[in-house]
């Protein structure tokens, strides 16, 4: 299984090749970074950890975590079948999925708050006649009587609406524009604008970059400018030996007092 963090960005419509609008969701999906590989022999599975976006600040435990990679705000985990050739440092972007291709989405929906049972879970509410004009949307009877003289647990409630975590199977990539880092995913996605979603298709993730490589260029072309300066104090030493031959024509200006 392959995968990528991204952030929703709103809905627009595209037209296919038949001319038919189409709804797409609009994603902006990496680029990520693999912060971690898990195997099966040190942790008992196989998974990678991804990271998304970097974090300016971060506290020591995190910080110490990702050193090799850098601070990263979000951190989210895909399991594997096999690590090969897989690396901590290396870059993954939009590149991975093909147009046509069948995706799932993973977000938290949209928070409702303290939401009342009809709006919770579709209940119809109670007559509008004999009497029930003020219990048109109240919950009704929520158990029998002295037997069992509880409320079973589960029970359909008013309560807490929404915020929770929603996977939609078999959306269709529609395009993938590589220099932008965009998804158009067919259909809707869940969660509100700006919210975070993570993108998982089948199949490996590809081999793109990796980032360490890149460190390691740039420290070789900070430790080169102290060539040049050490180049620049041997051809100043020679300056000394002007100062010595100095020193050794003045004894002639001796010779000539004592003249």
């Amino acid at each position: 299984m392959k995968g990528i963090i991204g952030k929703k960005i709103g809905m627009t419509q595209t037209f296919s090749e038949k001319g038919d609008v189409q709804p797409v969701t609009l994603v902006e999906a990496g680029p990520c970074v693999i912060t971690q590989i898990k195997t099966e022999t040190n942790d008992g599975y196989n998974a990678v950890q991804i990271g998304f976006e970097t974090l300016k600040r971060a506290n020591k435990p995190i910080s110490g975590h990702l050193q090799r990679t850098g601070n990263y705000k979000y951190l989210r985990e895909i399991r594997v079948e096999t690590l090969d050739e897989l690396q901590v440092g290396q870059l993954l972007n939009v590149e991975m999925f093909d147009v046509g291709e069948r995706i799932r989405v993973t977000a938290n929906s949209k928070g409702r708050g303290f939401a009342g049972g009809m709006k919770r879970h579709g209940f119809h509410g109670g007559p509008k006649t004999h009497g029930q004009s003020d219990r048109w949307r109240a919950p009704g009877s929520i158990g029998a009587g002295s037997t069992p003289g509880r409320v079973f647990k589960g029970k359909r409630m008013a309560g807490h609406f929404g915020d929770e975590a929603i996977t939609t199977r078999g959306l269709e990539v529609v395009f993938v524009d590589l220099e932008k880092n965009l998804l158009a995913i067919k259909g809707a996605v869940p969660g509100a604008s700006n919210g975070l979603v993570l993108i998982a298709g089948e199949g490996y993730f590809p081999i793109i970059q990796s980032t360490p490589t890149n460190e390691v260029e740039e420290v070789v072309e900070e430790v080169t400018p102290t060539n040049e300066v050490e180049e620049v104090v041997e051809e100043v030493t020679p300056t000394n030996e002007v100062e010595e031959v100095v020193e050794e024509v003045t004894p002639t200006n001796e010779v000539e007092e004592e003249r």
